[in-house]
């Protein structure tokens, strides 16, 4: 196109357009005169015109159709200029000489990402002018530092269109930075705490599922090492460094575990019981088995996992740093697990009853359950029943969940959960009121600082403790070599105290996080009475409910979804 207005102004310097009109009483637009030129060396248009009496109004379409005529379209139309000559013009005054376009080069900007890894091209179109070009593009690359990850095709498809916004025309390459090294489980680790279904689809909510039980030799965990990655590179050629992943390795102590003598990758169980993931390694918990925990059997406070095939009795006291599995009912009494709990039958407590004393059931990890009557229980994780929990007080520090293939009603008192409450029917007209609470736990943002408080303290001392260490190394003779090997050890033990510290609460962050997503859903019907806390929001039913969802806006006021 620009090729062709070439040629038309070419042809116009010799031959100016000339559009004259006849004189006659009524001089309509078409006849009125006017007269276009192009300068060369200027590379403008040039007009003159010389209204005839009584010559009819024109506007800025006539004016544009007359270049048109002379080929001039593709000109830059200069609109003030063309406002004045049709000013001129229109009051019957004459106009010479009046710039109306000019021919203009396309334009090519090229800009490079912040990140240097793109360069994108701007192309303005010519207008009468020269056209951008392949080679011009290049040139602008070159000039703007490019030598890396040029796209061809790129750029003679905008070249070919006349016109580009943003066209990436070089791309260059990401560092791809390590992968951490990592510990690889190959034994199970998550059991399913849920009812099995055998082949006749008959369910059995006896049948939890067995315990893990590992035996001395047996693979427990591998060591991956970490990769170092692959350096990127920018457009203008600059080599971006790939991050290497940072090794790990096993903790030193992991009780019933140790690393395989022939390949120290490798961790193997040391002792017959059940595998543990734990920071930086898996342990091995024997397991405490009994029939049945009552006045027999006696108290059972036991440093590990604890199966019970039975019933807990009323009044006992069953404690494990582990899991504990009862396979019956517990009736009246306390439990306490470092891990999880799972009660195959249900848990009966003593809430609401004069003197049944003050029983309740503890535990680290989640709590599963068939139902639960008028019982205490508090879970580090999730609280899981079945069928129903009545009158209950029930805290889990992420999610209570009640009913799978059962009933799934929470009928009276208090259910209290960080991330999210789930039931089928919640309330009871005969049972007194329900409450219902989840959201942020105070408790998370006292724990977070906490551990800024002991990570602050631990940097102090190895400070301390690192200028000794220069102090020794300066000035030898004035340190023993036992005091810097000291102070050396101290350094590296603290150090690994910050790292732990820094991890732990880098998680609690995360986890506050998920509290701003607290949900309490009700799948069927939601009773009046019941009352509703999210945060430090609240809702009481005034009226029965159907199956409903409560949350937070983005302002943190209480709505059902």
């Amino acid at each position: 196109m620009a090729a062709c207005c070439q040629q038309a102004l070419a042809a116009t310097m010799a031959h100016p357009l000339i559009v004259k009109a006849s004189a006659v009483e009524n001089e309509s637009p078409e006849n009125c005169d006017i007269d276009l030129s192009f300068d060369q060396e200027k590379r403008t248009l040039i007009a003159a015109a010389t209204p005839p009496a009584n010559a009819a109004s024109v506007d800025e379409d006539w004016l544009r159709e007359r270049l048109s005529a002379g080929g001039y379209a593709d000109l830059h139309f200069l609109s003030d200029n063309a406002a004045r000559f049709l000013a001129q013009y229109n009051a019957g005054q004459a106009v010479e000489g009046l710039k109306l376009a000019e021919a203009v080069d396309a334009t090519i900007k090229v800009t490079l990402t912040p990140d240097g890894l793109e360069a994108r091209l701007d192309i303005a179109p010519a207008e009468g002018g020269t056209a951008a070009s392949r080679d011009a593009v290049l040139a602008a690359l070159n000039k703007a530092g490019v030598a890396f990850g040029i796209q061809e095709e790129a750029i003679d498809s905008a070249v070919a269109s006349g016109s580009a916004v943003g066209e990436v025309v070089a791309r260059g390459e990401a560092p791809e930075h390590g992968i951490n090294g990592w510990l690889e489980p190959l034994i199970p680790q998550v059991r399913d705490r849920r009812p099995h279904e055998d082949e006749s689809g008959h369910i059995d909510y006896h049948d939890l599922g067995e315990i893990m039980v590992v035996h001395p030799g047996d693979p427990l965990m591998r060591l991956h090492p970490p990769t170092v990655g692959k350096d990127g590179c920018t457009v203008s050629g600059k080599p971006l460094p790939a991050r290497p992943g940072k090794p790990v390795k096993f903790a030193g102590k992991l009780a019933g575990a140790s690393p395989s003598p022939d390949d120290p990758d490798l961790l193997l169980a040391e002792i017959t019981g059940q595998p543990v993931i734990v920071r930086d390694g898996m342990t091995v918990e024997p397991v405490f088995k009994v029939d049945r925990v009552g006045s027999a059997s006696g108290n059972i406070n036991f440093e590990g996992n604890v199966a019970v095939r039975g019933d807990v009795d009323a009044g006992m006291i069953v404690r494990a740093t582990g899991d504990i599995e009862i396979g019956g009912v517990v009736d009246l009494a306390t439990l306490e697990a470092g891990g999880n709990i799972v009660i195959k039958g249900g848990v009966i407590g003593g809430l609401g009853h004069a003197g049944a004393g003050e029983q309740h059931v503890r535990c680290g990890g989640s709590f599963n359950a068939t139902y639960a009557q008028q019982a205490s229980i508090e879970a580090g994780d999730s609280i899981f029943i079945d069928d129903m929990a009545l009158q209950c007080e029930l805290t889990a520090l992420n999610h209570i969940t009640i009913g799978n293939k059962r009933r799934g009603h929470l009928i009276g008192g208090t259910a209290r959960a960080t991330l999210s409450i789930t039931a089928r029917v919640v309330g009871s007209p005969n049972q007194g009121q329900t409450h219902l609470a989840a959201g942020f736990d105070p408790k998370m943002r006292k724990q977070l600082l906490e551990l800024q408080r002991q990570r602050d303290e631990r940097r102090k001392q190895l400070d301390e403790v690192e200028k000794l260490l220069v102090f020794a190394q300066s000035c030898p003779e004035k340190i023993t070599p036992a005091i810097a090997a000291k102070a050396q050890a101290t350094a590296t033990a603290l150090e690994g105290e910050i790292s732990e510290l820094e991890a732990t609460h880098e998680a609690l962050e995360h986890k506050i996080e998920l509290t701003q997503e607290a949900r309490i859903i009700v799948e069927q019907s939601l009773l009046e009475g019941s009352d509703i806390h999210l945060g430090t929001q609240h809702y009481h039913a005034p009226h029965d409910h159907g199956p409903c969802t409560f949350g937070l806006d983005e302002n943190g006021l209480l709505k059902k979804l």
